[in-house]
């Protein structure tokens, strides 16, 4: 059997604000939780304070917001046009393996390809979207791998250089004004007139990218109480958090 080149797993990135752990009601949990990706009776919920370390989200004119697209990582890598690798986060897929395997994986990256998304050599990063995967909120009929530097090019939010970068316009703005550029743009080449809200936002920094500093973060929806409260009871929630800080690297 031949090996296939293994590559590099997916960087974790955090949020800019503090995350913390917050129980909920256990009844309503059993109802609701697993609709709302609730594996456990908790909530890991964004507060009023600022990540250390990310205090450039807030203050640095050269950060952008690009909508975070809810699928699953793909990275693949190629050589003179030719597929040598596919690796959805740590799990290798082989694509050669049309029985059984995750065809839809490999469907998606063909659709990009015949798109010409594929570059004919290196390594690249995306994110699968389509009809297996979280639900297929973009209303898709075949899978597609969305690279993340087009990403970049052409799902920046604009308007997040227009207010103040705080908690409590942030949340106003994912609760109700987070549309997805993606499929705002799928729509309108359909004639269509409704709007999905998007997942989150990646924030990138490309400057201090150059400089080898952290240069991304990410935040959601689902890091707002909102999101679960008109379902689910959450005790002891505050914004302004509690004054223990719990270990961040346990977060997604």
């Amino acid at each position: 059997m031949d090996e296939r080149p293994v590559l590099s797993d997916f960087p974790k990135i955090h949020c800019p604000f503090i995350r913390q752990t917050f129980g909920v009601n256990r009844e309503q949990w059993k109802k609701h939780g697993s609709r709302l990706n609730l594996r456990k009776s908790e909530v890991y919920l964004a507060v009023d304070r600022i990540n250390p370390g990310y205090e450039w989200v807030f203050e640095d004119p050269d950060t952008i917001a690009v909508e975070k697209l809810d699928g699953t990582n793909v990275k693949i890598l190629t050589e003179r046009g030719r597929l040598l690798a596919i690796q959805n986060r740590k799990n290798v897929i082989d694509p050669l393996q049309i029985i059984k395997g995750k065809t839809f994986i490999v469907e998606g990256i063909f659709m990009s390809i015949g798109k010409g998304l594929v570059k004919k050599d290196g390594e690249q990063a995306g994110g699968l979207i389509g009809p297996k995967v979280q639900g297929n909120p973009y209303k898709l009929d075949l899978h597609e791998w969305y690279p993340f530097e087009k990403a970049v090019a052409h799902l920046s939010y604009r308007s997040f250089h227009e207010h103040e970068r705080n908690f409590d316009n942030w949340s106003s703005w994912f609760k109700d004004w987070l549309f997805s550029r993606y499929y705002t743009k799928r729509a309108s080449k359909l004639g269509l007139d409704d709007k999905v809200m998007a997942e989150g936002v990646v924030f990138y920094n490309f400057k201090r990218r150059a400089k080898g500093k952290t240069n991304m973060a990410k935040l959601r929806r689902d890091m707002f109480d909102w999101y679960y409260s008109d379902k689910i009871e959450i005790y002891g929630y505050d914004t302004a958090g509690r004054e223990e800080i719990e270990d961040q690297e346990q977060f997604d």
